[in-house]
């Protein structure tokens, strides 16, 4: 794989999740009655929600600060996948009616996307995070040739 496109590749990629979560986490923050709100009106257990409320938006901002840095890049390229995979099969689980109710959907931008849409937009950004884990895993190996 040519070296600039490697690395143009992998810099999108994180730049791309960098932003995802660091807007997720910020909106969460910036409202954070609507965010609590909407947190306790998930389908979750109600002692969760409570840590929720707080420890999502860490995570969130925890993971993109992890992308940052080159020695802990990978971990957040990989936390980012984890994080993906989990929300979607949350969403996945809404859309086939294994909850009682439908909760209210996320907030800010992504929060106008309908559960279907917002399915496909986590769908999108788990194929950017595992090429990014495979690219970071790579990278030496990638670069060299």
């Amino acid at each position: 794989m040519n070296g600039k496109f490697f690395q143009i590749s992998l810099t999108s990629i994180n730049s791309l999740l960098i932003l995802l979560w660091t807007y997720a986490a910020v909106s969460k923050l910036s409202d954070y009655q609507t965010s609590r709100r909407e947190m306790l009106n998930q389908a979750l257990p109600s002692w969760l929600e409570e840590i929720l409320v707080w420890g999502v938006p860490l995570i969130e901002l925890f993971t993109a600060a992890l992308l940052l840095f080159g020695k802990s890049r990978l971990y957040g390229t990989f936390l980012s996948l984890c994080l993906l995979i989990s929300f979607t099969i949350y969403i996945g689980l809404i859309k086939f009616n294994y909850f009682d109710y439908i909760p209210c959907s996320c907030g800010g931008v992504i929060g106008s996307l309908s559960w279907e849409q917002h399915f496909v937009f986590n769908l999108i950004f788990i194929v950017l995070a595992a090429t990014g884990v495979i690219l970071e895993t790579n990278r030496g190996e990638l670069t060299s040739n």
